[in-house]
């Protein structure tokens, strides 16, 4: 007879055998996550509180008499002077909603203008086919680059020549004209995220380009559109340096132009007039900032923009 071997038996941890689960781990430290959170948090308050610090000083320093203000810089109250906001909204030759009301005027107009024109030329950029297509496009792209001081004293020569210096036109008119190349490549890099298969289907239903830019293309770049809408207000509200140049007349002012007359070289300055309307002036880009927070996050993660 054949002997017949027997099969080799293979030993099994005792562990496995006897309780059937793996062995048991050590369990992690359950104070280590929430300090190393605390941590984390207790940081970036501190920063926030650094660089917050400048805007709490300028709101103390608007509550304060003017010859406390650099006399103790901490953000302490020593006296409360709620004066410094109504004296300083009628300190200057006009009373301070006249320059807001220029600033909103100007706002809205450049608004509406990057939002017409750039969007018109992103969608070309993004979905026409012409010729030097990218030679353009760099073009556009090399523009970003161009400081406003290369362009400035031309731009006045040929607005002078028109009769629109003192005017709002030389700010608003070359908005409607997609000259912001930044929203024009924001937008392109939106709408080339945009499935073509949409303009496909819009195409065989007999929609042409403008029915697709509108129908289509338009209603989904509404977290774009958004970013630029904030971006535009931002910049526009801040600005100083072209507003000081084709804005002269008192009654044409915007706040930065305010602003920048409360200082007189020669008489004393009024600092905490001035910071009460900088406080004042500072309440809109707070409010865009706190309502369109979430927009503008969504259109700048959503355009490649990183």
């Amino acid at each position: 007879m054949t002997k017949i071997d027997p099969e080799p038996v293979v030993a099994l941890p005792t562990e496995t055998v006897v309780t059937g689960r793996p062995p048991a781990r050590r369990s992690p430290n359950p104070f280590r996550k929430p300090l190393t959170s605390i941590v984390r948090h207790a940081l970036l308050i501190a920063l926030a509180a650094l660089m917050l610090y400048p805007v709490i000083w300028m709101v103390v320093s608007s509550l304060r008499p003017n010859d406390e203000i650099f006399r103790e810089p901490g953000i302490i109250f020593d006296s409360f002077e709620i004066s410094n906001y109504t004296d300083g909204w009628n300190a200057l030759q006009y009373p301070f909603n006249v320059y807001l009301w220029n600033s909103a005027v100007i706002v809205v107009g450049c608004i509406v203008g990057n939002l017409v024109s750039c969007s018109m030329a992103a969608y070309a950029f993004a979905r026409l086919e012409f010729t030097a297509k990218r030679l353009w496009f760099g073009i556009m792209l090399l523009s970003i680059m161009l400081p406003i001081h290369v362009i400035i004293v031309p731009q006045y020569i040929l607005f002078s020549q028109l009769g629109w210096v003192n005017t709002f036109l030389p700010l608003i008119v070359p908005k409607l004209l997609a000259v912001d190349a930044f929203f024009v490549f924001l937008m392109v890099q939106f709408i080339r995220g945009i499935p073509k298969e949409l303009d496909e289907a819009a195409r065989i239903d007999g929609a042409g380009h403008p029915r697709i830019f509108l129908q289509v293309i338009l209603p989904l770049m509404t977290p774009a559109l958004a970013t630029t809408a904030i971006f535009t207000f931002i910049w526009t509200w801040n600005d100083f340096f072209s507003q000081l140049v084709f804005l002269t007349k008192p009654e044409l002012y915007t706040v930065p132009l305010a602003l920048r007359s409360f200082e007189d070289a020669q008489s004393v300055t009024n600092y905490a007039q001035m910071f009460a309307m900088s406080v004042v002036s500072l309440v809109p880009i707070f409010l865009i900032f706190l309502f369109g927070q979430k927009f503008l996050i969504k259109g700048i993660a959503t355009t490649g923009i990183k």
